[in-house]
């Protein structure tokens, strides 16, 4: 199949898979409808369009050669029970940020305490969730999607909230890359959206530069959380000066 067919095959798979239509494309792109299914049916795309469908997609050109080249659509989250089995079994979960941020298997022996049988196993485990693709000697492809996430209230964001983020904000952010910062006020609903627009934003730019350090050695980098919540707030501890409605 010539490369111009994969990667247009590619784009519609990553189209597929992340829920967005012909139509919620064209307003993407300051198109129309008939000109995008026109677009794909006669396999016809500039450089500048593959550029601005891969924004949409959130994924880079060399991202979506990939996804042409092996013929299966990133992954953008796991299913609910696979979200279940890494909350149960922390060895697993481990795996997976450490495969997720691309160390390497001398990497990870030398740090953590696996033995060759245990990583190889748990390695299998993410291969058959379709998180990584299992090579010879335990290299791997990453498979998942720039903007990979966690399900909205699925087990692992469940998780986080009663278990993760006690312990995240457990203590001082005083040390090295840490830092804290509470805002509250109030604002116009106009506001509010556009503030959530920089947050997403945020999150990509968070994305993008995880994607352009992943190649240097995990010596090189240090790990990075990144917590960002918006919602209206009541302190419950204003409640007994409330007037009652």
């Amino acid at each position: 199949m010539p490369l111009r067919h994969e990667m247009i095959a590619a784009l519609k798979r990553l189209l597929k898979a992340q829920g967005i239509t012909y139509a919620a494309l064209a307003k993407r792109i300051d198109l129309s409808e008939a000109a995008v299914k026109r677009m794909f049916s006669r396999q016809a795309l500039s450089l500048l369009r593959l550029e601005e469908i891969c924004t949409v997609l959130d994924i880079g050109l060399s991202e979506l050669a990939s996804e042409a080249h092996h013929g299966q659509a990133a992954l953008a989250e796991l299913d609910v029970d696979e979200e279940q089995a890494l909350v149960d079994d922390p060895a697993l979960l481990l795996v997976l940020y450490l495969v997720l941020n691309r160390w390497s298997q001398d990497e990870v022996l030398a740090k953590f305490r696996f033995t060759m049988p245990e990583w190889t196993l748990l390695m299998t485990r993410l291969d058959r969730m379709g998180v990584i693709e299992l090579q010879p000697g335990n290299k791997y492809r990453v498979r998942t999607a720039r903007n990979f996430r966690w399900r909205k209230d699925g087990p692992m964001e469940r998780f986080f909230r009663t278990k993760l983020l006690p312990d995240f904000f457990g203590r001082a952010f005083d040390g090295d890359n840490e830092s804290l910062v509470l805002l509250s006020g109030m604002m116009t609903s106009a506001s509010a959206a556009q503030l959530q627009r920089r947050i997403d934003d945020a999150a990509g730019e968070f994305d993008l530069l995880m994607a352009q350090d992943q190649a240097l050695p995990a010596s090189q980098r240090v790990g990075v959380s990144l917590v960002i919540g918006k919602r209206p707030w009541k302190l419950r501890l204003f409640d007994p000066l409330r007037a009652k409605s």
